[in-house]
């Protein structure tokens, strides 16, 4: 019988395939139940709603992410990497999941307070692994403003996917031109 932490992991793990199958409408708890072979009681004792639980899959997800991002031992390199990432994990279904629930959440206060919260949540920026190698190496001050970094590459990288080309032109102007300067800056105060 799978207990605790691989109970939640299956859990979480099936609120995002099916997400990305059906879209948050279609996501109910007994599918997510039957998906994760748990039961319905084990999900509602966790959360509290089927917005906290998307909440929670999300983070999850992100924090996955994050962990597999390699130490490339440099600051700059690190940041090419988490692009390069963010990058891979915008899949058409996944961008499709992402706003879809982004347009869900115009009609349910709980799902937009959920998103509201994953997005601030800085500690599952995949940016953050990356500033607290640097921090570590000392290539960069503690107080380096980790969630004004994560706020502005996260809002580039949306208007990319919607508007433009997310290439590597793109991600060396975004580390090189808007990154690394604001980390500097953030340095000399």
């Amino acid at each position: 019988m799978v207990r605790g932490k691989e109970r939640e992991d299956a859990i979480l793990a099936a609120v995002i395939e099916l997400l990305g199958e059906a879209g948050y409408a279609a996501l109910t708890m007994d599918a997510v139940a039957a998906r994760a072979q748990a039961s319905k009681a084990t999900i509602y004792r966790r959360w509290r709603n089927k917005a906290q639980l998307v909440k929670a899959a999300l983070d999850a997800y992100d924090a996955r992410q994050s962990e597999a991002l390699p130490d490339t031992g440099e600051l700059r390199s690190d940041l090419y990497a988490v692009m390069r990432s963010l990058r891979e994990r915008a899949s058409e279904s996944y961008l499709a999941m992402i706003t879809g629930l982004i347009a869900a959440a115009k009609h349910d206060a709980e799902l937009d307070a959920a998103l509201k919260e994953h997005v601030a949540n800085e500690e599952v920026s995949p940016f953050l692994t990356s500033l607290q190698r640097a921090v570590d190496r000392g290539e960069l001050a503690a107080d380096a403003d980790s969630e004004l970094v994560h706020d502005v590459a996260e809002a580039m990288v949306m208007r990319q996917l919607t508007v433009g080309t997310f290439d590597d032109a793109f991600i060396g102007r975004v580390v090189d031109d808007v990154l690394l300067v604001l980390l500097k800056q953030g340095g000399e105060k």
